[in-house]
């Protein structure tokens, strides 16, 4: 396991789901058999009620859009299994990587606050987001920083934040230079969707 955190930080796991400013697209979704995997990620995501992070999730693992606004109580769990190609030696196609993704949906509400905390140690990563829409939810973000910063496996841990709901462009009150600059701020990778 420690190895696992070790390229964790080096960036080896993020890259499975992020890479170039955008969500990775898997080379295939594919059914493993329990232990048929090279990588288990376990990625949490942290945010404000209301920012999108179930609709986010779900969308990723489901490719279905639910319009319909549902609280997370306490914390959900999602998941997903693919393939993605390394890429080899001049741009070649490398080796297919079996990768495992368990997807941990928390409850943005503040009273659900310590139990979302007791999953913070356990998580690999770590997918922050906010709400375009919402300029309080994206000042929030210093907040979230702050609790994972005390409470996650080391005190960098790897974050990538992710400003949601980009397709409300009459709506936005957080632009782009505001997220970018509070990305680089904490080093973090950041990216701007829209899940519909």
């Amino acid at each position: 396991m420690a190895n696992h955190f070790a390229n964790l930080k080096s960036g080896k796991y993020i890259k499975y789901l992020v890479g170039d400013g955008e969500i990775q697209r898997p080379t295939k979704t594919i059914t493993m058999t329990d232990g048929d995997y090279d990588y288990l990620i376990k990625l949490l995501a942290l945010g404000d009620s209301g920012v999108g992070k179930t609709t986010f999730l779900y969308r990723y693992t489901d490719n279905k859009f639910n319009p319909k606004f549902i609280t997370t109580v306490g914390i959900d769990f999602r998941e997903k299994r693919v393939v993605y190609n390394t890429q080899g030696p001049n741009g070649s196609t490398g080796k297919a990587v079996k990768v495992h993704l368990q997807l941990w949906d928390t409850a943005g509400q503040e009273r659900f606050r310590s139990l979302t905390t007791a999953f913070f140690r356990d998580a690999m990563g770590f997918l922050l987001m906010f709400d375009l829409t919402s300029q309080q939810s994206f000042l929030n973000v210093r907040n979230w920083m702050s609790q994972l910063q005390a409470n996650a496996y080391c005190e960098n841990p790897d974050i990538v934040l992710i400003g949601n709901k980009a397709d409300l462009s009459d709506q936005r009150e957080v632009n782009e230079r505001q997220a970018r600059d509070l990305a680089d701020k904490y080093r973090n990778v950041y990216l701007n969707e829209e899940f519909k």
